[in-house]
């Protein structure tokens, strides 16, 4: 159910401010999206699945607080992904 390695390095190609860069908030946000997208689809079939939905509001979690900080620290960089990844703003 995680994100192949393959899938990983492209996102990270994707959303790179640098050569090498894995760690920035943009690369995170992607990776979290996502892991985030594919729970999502597993729970539309498993239903009754409470360890993944626990997981998958933990990355949630994650998420939010990795785009707070984006939104604090760089607000152009912040609106920037949020439309790439369709996601809703507060």
């Amino acid at each position: 159910m995680s994100i192949t390695k393959e899938e990983k390095n492209q996102i990270i190609e994707q959303f790179h401010r640098h050569e090498g860069d894995t760690g920035s908030p943009e690369v995170q946000i992607a990776i979290l999206s996502r892991r985030i997208e594919q729970l999502t689809s597993h729970l539309r079939i498993h239903k009754h699945d409470v360890s993944s939905r626990r997981g998958l509001l933990k990355l949630v979690g994650q998420r939010r607080r990795h785009l707070a900080y984006l939104k604090r620290m760089n607000p152009e960089s912040y609106l920037e992904i949020t439309e790439r990844l369709s996601i809703r703003r507060k």
